[in-house]
């Protein structure tokens, strides 16, 4: 079945390069890049490494070197929820050599929670592709004495002050103060850490007792160093086919998911951006890659640069809804 889907879409993406090839007026066909790229190019991670970002990042940077003959060297620059590593790629020079690797979080919420004036959710940027989608498991430290959520959500109830959750981005922030607003315990820590990977880790040590995670920590639950008690995605994950989802476990409306994508500075040329386009789909479709994504649980999409944007501008929409109603507060 995946194989088929794999074909199609294969088939799909071959017939709409070649009806996009035909609406391009000559002169457009006819750019090049140049001589780019001659030089290495940073890859921008506005998180922490060893979160989810950046194995994507990773996973895809190699590959797409690769193709375009030069290294691409993923750089983290985390903290304030994405920003600061967002706004360094808003300034750079539009010129091919910084791109971003960027989540729904920092692309879509911060903007809407702090003041990001170096940049706009799509203002700033030329989108390039979405490479994956990403669902959440809430997971605890094996000692919390829960094997369900329901269990977890009577334990709060009853000792709210004897947790707290972790949190690495605005998005996970938000998503930890709804589960909290719909649970009824808002007295339940929102513990920020710089990153996914530390908010993971934080779990791990025992420093909090749960967090929602972007299925990173898949490692740490066949360690048992975590317990997964129920995914935040529609339907159950196909890694983790015995933990239910959120709505199964008696918890509604909190199906949630975020995206990588990659985006470049707004200005970059075209013939650029394009080049980028076909090189990264080309990359989304190695088997190698897929195969490490898919085994942590990320869905492959890829995307045309304006199907990035549209993901973007809605998303933006319903994120803008969710705060309306949130008691979330940015630090």
């Amino acid at each position: 079945m995946l194989n088929k889907f794999r074909q199609r879409r294969s088939v799909l993406l071959a017939m709409g390069a070649l009806t996009l090839s035909a609406a391009l007026p000559l002169q457009a066909q006819a750019q090049d890049v140049g001589d780019w790229p001659n030089k290495p190019i940073h890859l921008i991670v506005p998180y922490a490494p060893g979160g989810a970002t950046d194995v994507t990042a990773r996973i895809v940077a190699h590959r797409l070197g690769e193709r375009l003959g030069q290294s691409v060297v993923v750089e983290n620059r985390g903290g304030a929820n994405g920003t600061i590593g967002t706004s360094a790629v808003a300034r750079a020079k539009p010129d091919g050599y910084t791109l971003l690797l960027n989540t729904a979080g920092a692309q879509t919420l911060s903007p809407l929670l702090y003041d990001t004036a170096d940049y706009k959710g799509l203002e700033s940027f030329e989108p390039i592709s979405l490479i994956a989608r990403l669902s959440f498991v809430l997971v605890t430290h094996p000692e919390v004495p829960a094997n369900t959520v329901q269990e977890l959500v009577a334990l709060i109830k009853k000792n709210p002050n004897d947790f707290s959750i972790s949190s690495g981005s605005a998005i996970m922030g938000l998503i930890n103060e709804h589960f909290k607003s719909i649970i009824g315990v808002p007295e339940v820590v929102n513990a920020q850490y710089r990153g996914t990977g530390p908010q993971l880790t934080a779990v791990v040590s025992g420093e909090v007792q749960m967090t929602f995670d972007p299925f990173h920590g898949l490692a740490m639950i066949e360690a048992k160093r975590v317990k997964p008690l129920a995914v935040l995605s529609e339907k159950r994950s196909s890694v983790l086919p015995d933990v239910p989802t959120m709505k199964e476990a008696g918890i509604d409306g909190m199906e949630f998911s975020s995206w990588a994508a990659m985006l470049a500075p707004k200005g970059t040329p075209q013939p650029i951006v394009d080049k980028l386009h076909a090189e990264l789909t080309a990359v989304l479709e190695m088997p190698e890659v897929r195969d490490q994504l898919e085994n942590i649980d990320y869905e492959v999409v890829g995307s045309t640069p304006q199907e990035l944007a549209d993901t973007i501008t809605s998303d933006t929409a319903r994120w803008a809804e969710i705060i309306k109603t949130s008691p979330f507060k940015p630090s």
